[in-house]
């Protein structure tokens, strides 16, 4: 278990965290949730060792292994495979070795160790983490060095999730991912097999890939099983019990403090009252568990509706470089009252028609007809260091409201959220979040017809998040989105239009249509990967059509009825591994359990030698039973899918 022991942390003079404790589970996937500046990410830094807590500790067991993403996105000339290949510091080492061993035992034991650990499958594994992230068998080829700040982050992600830890903590990993790589993080650790602490404000995530969540509020830390969404209910149960008690105690203190201010002065009374009042004073007060408000979001609607359509496109072309367009034949058209989620990985070109719809590129080849009225509102996250870091909220709405008055002013600012404090901090002593309000602001404050949204959640915590989402559906104009965000695309957009393959096209389907999508294709290509370490063609008879397929139906359903039949014994292998595992995981919890007794190893140290030993062998059994549970798993997959192909 990761333990977090009384801790107490202060920085500036302000406290994080007093007295925190709790206890998170072998094998949990926590997510660590909070109001933004609460002490997430420090508490994070604490627990790798960044950052000493001022009392308290943190403690795990002592073969245990800590890690997360590297402060420092990688770079150089280091090709992209290479730097998420060394992250496994037991194997480069064991390379490294048997270059130069020479005496037959260490050779036999370094290649046993490499067998042990699984090394020749190395290269596969970190390729597939790499593709599921976004990068293509030739990206993975180039250096750290050409890719850009987001991109580079990606790579610590990949070496991260690569090195296998036995406590993986993640910032707010989805920031640098676009939604085809949030599905397949999502999926990624689900199947993990150690313990997961991650900070992020991504609801979704929280609710799919958890199993827990740790709250962090007040200075104190609060384990609650279930996902985001059980969080949620238990913490507003928890809430109106906790208001319900208080007002039943402020009752009876008003009723205790009337007897005594009645009657403390009747000698026949003094006694009962004096009784009431050391009773009063030691009545513990029970505080109202009641969250602080997150300033509304507004943007302003369009004050003349225009006619649809509002934009139409006839074969239309954009891009960079004349002759050279990102986007081709583009045939579409928008309406006024139209939701649009934009899909599609980064570099396709969800971006590119983001600044073509609000007059930033022009297009290069075919015709884009529209409203000659037309106001488009554009937020874009990288427009957040746009801001002029010496001007202060007020400032920039000054000059959007040249002949108003300084009330009206900050009248306006602070129906945005910006009360005194706020509208006369220089933009660069903001938050992100605090930015990303002011950038909202000024991209609606016209009133604009087209509300064009891309990544407008990052360093928005889950709760303005939400006021995002009422923000954007009280808005009377289009809206393009364009985020990983799955829960804001589900309750904000209508339609779905995939950007991909040069074009843009409507999506015929839901997200979850979407994501089956994404994570079958991650699955090919893993299964290609794996084929080609093996030297294997994946696709040797991709041409071939299975003649099953041209059988009359009830055939066909007959035969997928048995392929059904033959999924049963590989369940049943996957569950007997998962028994298998289970049963070694708790020998080895005991072991964990003696070998923290203090002073073990000074009392009896061979049974300490005894122990240790046993926890290596126990850990090797669960390594080559979880080696086979996921051989077993693929099997599984492989037949479900053939089966599927018959239904």
């Amino acid at each position: 278990m990761l333990h977090i022991n009384e801790m107490t942390y202060r920085i500036d003079g302000r406290l994080l965290l007093e007295g925190a404790s709790v206890a998170v589970p072998s094998r949990a996937k926590v997510g660590l949730v909070g109001r933004n500046g609460t002490g997430k990410s420090t508490l994070l830094n604490i627990i790798l060792g960044k950052l000493h807590a001022d009392e308290g500790s943190v403690s795990v067991p002592s073969t245990w292994r800590i890690g997360g993403i590297a402060q420092e996105a990688p770079g150089g000339d280091t090709p992209l495979i290479d730097h998420v290949l060394s992250a496994d510091k037991e194997r480069a080492s064991l390379l490294e070795r048997a270059e130069t061993a020479d005496d037959p035992n260490d050779i036999a034991e370094i290649h046993t160790r490499l067998a042990d650990i699984d090394a020749h499958t190395a290269p596969a594994r970190a390729a597939a983490i790499l593709s599921g992230l976004g990068f293509s068998e030739a990206g993975q080829q180039e250096a750290c060095g050409s890719l850009s700040g987001g991109w580079r982050m990606r790579v610590a992600l990949a070496a991260a999730l690569f090195d296998a830890p036995d406590v993986l903590l993640l910032d707010e990993p989805t920031n640098y991912l676009d939604l085809e790589g949030t599905i397949w993080l999502q999926n990624f650790l689900r199947n993990y097999r150690h313990t997961v602490v991650i900070v992020s404000h991504d609801r979704d995530l929280l609710n799919t890939a958890v199993g827990a969540i740790l709250h962090l509020d007040q200075m104190k830390l609060t384990f609650y099983q279930g996902n985001y969404d059980s969080f949620e209910r238990q913490r507003r149960e928890q809430q109106a019990l906790q208001l319900k008690l208080k007002k039943k105690q402020d009752d009876q203190r008003r009723h205790m403090q009337a007897f005594v201010d009645r009657f403390k002065a009747q000698a026949s009374k003094a006694r009962q009252a004096q009784s009431r009042l050391k009773a009063l004073s030691k009545l513990e007060p029970v505080s109202a568990m009641v969250d602080s408000q997150v300033a509304p979001f507004l943007f302003r609607s369009p004050t003349k509706l225009l006619n649809p359509p509002l934009v139409r496109f006839e074969d239309a072309e954009v891009g960079y470089t004349p002759g050279q367009p990102v986007l081709r034949g583009l045939n579409m058209r928008l309406d006024p009252d139209d939701r649009i989620g934009l899909l599609g990985a980064n570099g396709n070109g969800k971006s590119t028609f983001a600044k073509l719809l609000c007059g930033r590129l022009p297009v290069c080849g075919g015709a884009m007809y529209h409203h000659k009225r037309l106001e488009a509102g554009y937020f874009a996250q990288h427009q957040l260091d746009e801001l002029n870091p010496e001007e202060s909220a007020y400032d920039h709405i000054r000059d959007l409201m040249p002949g108003s008055t300084e009330a009206q002013r900050r009248a306006k600012l602070g129906s945005l959220g910006f009360g005194a404090h706020l509208a006369d901090t220089k933009a660069g002593k903001l938050s992100g979040g605090e930015k990303a309000r002011l950038l909202f602001a000024l991209a609606s404050f016209t009133g604009p017809h087209i509300l064009i949204l891309d990544e407008p959640t990052n360093h928005l915590d889950v709760d303005s998040r939400q006021a995002l989402i009422q923000a954007i559906n009280e808005y009377e104009g289009a809206v393009i989105l364009i985020s990983h965000d799955r829960h804001l695309i589900e309750t904000c957009a209508d339609r779905l239009w995939l950007v991909g393959d040069g074009t843009i096209s409507a999506f015929d389907g839901d997200l979850d249509d979407y994501t089956n999508h994404v994570l079958e294709a991650a699955r090919d290509q893993r299964r290609a990967m794996r084929a080609a370490a093996k030297g294997k063609r994946p696709d040797a008879d991709a041409n071939v059509a299975d003649p099953a397929l041209h059988l009359p139906k009830s055939e066909r359903r007959k035969l997928a009825a048995s392929a059904r039949a033959e999924l049963q014994p590989f369940k049943r292998v996957i569950q007997q591994f998962e028994a298998d595992i289970q049963k070694v995981q708790e020998k080895l919890a005991a072991i964990d359990a003696e070998l923290a007794k203090p002073n073990i190893f000074r009392d009896n140290p061979g049974r300490a030698h005894d122990l240790s030993r046993d926890h290596g062998q126990g850990k090797k059994e669960i390594t080559r039973l979880e080696a086979k549970w996921l051989e077993a798993t693929e099997e599984l997959e492989r037949a479900e899918n053939e089966a599927k192909k018959l239904a």
